[in-house]
């Protein structure tokens, strides 16, 4: 969140900034922004630091996948491995990857319940 303060600093002003599929569905939808925005943020690039992919991609038939959607059902599957990043090698600890998996998912699950 980009926060720009007046110059008596009585005041903040909140402006977006970002990309879009990294901000925080609150954004778009007009609701508070509070300092949640950020952590949805961490999480979608959380996950592009696990995969080396962006949130979304083309696939062969030309729809486009949501990557972290995706990524919650291998979870869910038990198949973490396959979110790795091909440079890796597969050489990642599975738990770590697991771990840091699930937080990724945690932060960016738009109800706390999920």
């Amino acid at each position: 969140m980009a926060k720009l303060f007046t110059r008596d600093g009585s005041r903040v002003l909140t402006t977006m900034r970002g990309t879009i599929g990294y901000l925080a569905p609150e954004w778009i939808s007009g609701l508070a922004i509070t300092h949640k925005a950020d952590v949805y943020s961490f999480g979608m690039m959380l996950f592009e630091v696990i995969s080396g992919r962006r949130n979304t991609e083309r696939s062969e038939d030309g729809t486009y996948v949501y990557f972290p959607t995706w990524a919650a059902a291998k979870i869910h599957e038990g198949e973490v491995a396959c979110l790795l990043d091909n440079k890796l090698k597969g050489e990642a600890n599975s738990e770590e990857l697991e771990r840091a998996c699930r937080v990724a998912c945690w932060c960016i699950q738009e109800l706390e319940k999920q």
